[in-house]
């Protein structure tokens, strides 16, 4: 059994801990049990009452209409309303409960439903990436247990590797680029540069994939040892990609690290809120990926 704050349940739902006060005290929603220190707490089942309240309040449904109803006319509701290429909060509510009740069936059935509604990679950059983040901010807040980020994140990348598996690689004659994938020490999660590696393939990029938790003297070893043997192929830019930032040091610090490890190579990086971790200025050599528009460009230009 999981417990949840109410700030938990905020960036969960989208809304505000002082509106699920005031929908508490005037429409006796959901009342919240109370720790001894009075402060509000919600279990699994509080939770994915509230994710399907919150989903038919976003669709229109106004709070007194919502209260009135009982909870099998909750559910049935938020089924009613069904998901289609723009809807992306529904899958995401609908991908978190099943993770909450580490539903197998459940989550594969939502995944296959994503994939052929939206296509691959809108379902992967408008829904399993935000709900990655929000899988990780309960993990790391200890809400979650490590059993349901890893049933979660096993599932997804059986769907990435899937699809990468599928695709026929095109041809490359005398790249201009030669991208190093990985995630820094600490980061342990993959799913971002896996879904990176399945861009550059599709668009005939040749990279060097290392995988997460990889440490920085490891990575210069790495691409040492790759340009010893492959000297007229060299790697021209390292990608990372953050989703917790426990990375055990400042970005700002890191970032300068690597620009001197590799001065001639250009460093780009993304992630959730990378930009705000900056306490200092960033190198000429490094570049910030800042939203989806950055991410496909630079995982389709040759």
């Amino acid at each position: 059994m999981n417990f949840f704050s109410i700030r938990d349940v905020q960036n969960l739902t989208g809304i505000k801990a002082h509106t699920l006060r005031i929908w508490e005290q005037r429409h006796s929603i959901l009342n919240a049990r109370r720790k001894r220190s009075n402060h509000r707490f919600y279990d699994n089942e509080d939770l994915k009452q509230l994710l399907r309240i919150s989903f038919l309040y976003h669709h229109g449904y106004k709070i007194s209409r919502i209260a009135g109803l009982s909870e099998e006319d909750i559910s049935r509701l938020a089924l009613e309303i069904k998901p289609d290429r723009e809807n992306h909060d529904i899958y995401i509510n609908r991908l978190l409960e099943a993770t909450i009740d580490l539903d197998f069936e459940r989550f594969e059935n939502t995944l296959d439903c994503l994939v052929h509604q939206t296509g691959f990679e809108n379902g992967v950059l408008e829904v399993l990436f935000p709900l990655l983040r929000k899988i990780g901010h309960l993990w790391m807040a200890g809400n979650v247990m490590p059993a349901q980020e890893h049933f979660a994140s096993a599932l997804i990348i059986k769907k990435i590797l899937a699809a990468t598996d599928k695709l026929n690689r095109p041809a490359v004659t005398k790249p201009q680029r030669r991208v190093l994938i990985y995630t820094p020490y600490g980061e342990l999660h993959e799913i971002p540069i896996l879904f990176m590696q399945y861009m550059l393939r599709k668009n005939g990029i040749p990279y060097l994939y290392l995988g997460s938790n990889v440490k920085t003297e490891t990575l210069k070893a790495a691409c040492t040892q790759y340009e010893k043997f492959n000297p007229d192929q060299p790697i021209t830019q390292i990608y990372f990609y953050l989703i917790t930032n426990l990375i055990k040091c400042d970005l700002g610090e890191y970032l300068h690290r690597l620009s001197a490890l590799f001065p001639g190579k250009e460093i780009v990086y993304a992630g959730g809120k990378t930009g705000t971790y900056i306490s200092r200025g960033i190198p000429a050599n490094v570049r910030l990926l800042r939203g989806r528009s950055d991410l496909m460009a630079f995982s389709s230009s040759r």
